[in-house]
């Protein structure tokens, strides 16, 4: 199955934030045996990076973005995704890139902890909680 990962699920993972981790961490760990098909957009990288960096250090942050990168495939930021982002008004520019990008990588779903911040065409958008109530892996 193709997933779209946004950013506060993988930050509820590096940053360990108790109330979302356990099941922010079940869809990592799904990706990372290779059970989902898991793409990130490029700019998550980033974002994980500064955050981790800002509140744990630099080697955090380093480790952060190796992980990242041997478990979720990036989804490159092309001047499509940046102009359908731009031009799509959505209230958070960030949110609109990571929509493009999961459109761009034909994904079924975007898994996020903010599903208002989409819209739900034409991709599902679910939680991490929605998501494993759907789509039981047991």
């Amino acid at each position: 199955m193709r997933v779209f990962v946004d950013t506060n699920v993988l930050l509820d993972v590096l940053a360990e934030r108790k109330d979302f981790y356990p099941e922010a961490m079940k869809i990592w760990t799904l990706a990372e045996s290779g059970r989902l098909q898991a793409f990130v957009s490029a700019i998550s990288f980033n974002n994980c990076y500064y955050i981790i960096r800002r509140f744990s250090g630099r080697r955090s942050a380093e480790k952060a973005v190796l992980l990242l990168r041997d478990i979720f495939t990036p989804v490159d930021l092309t001047s499509k995704i940046l102009n359908q982002a731009v031009d799509a008004g959505f209230s958070d520019f960030e949110d609109a890139v990571q929509f493009h990008s999961a459109v761009s990588a034909q994904a079924q779903c975007v898994i996020t902890c903010n599903p208002d911040h989409f819209p739900r065409v034409p991709l599902s958008i679910l939680t991490p909680a929605e998501f494993l109530s759907a789509y039981p892996f047991d």
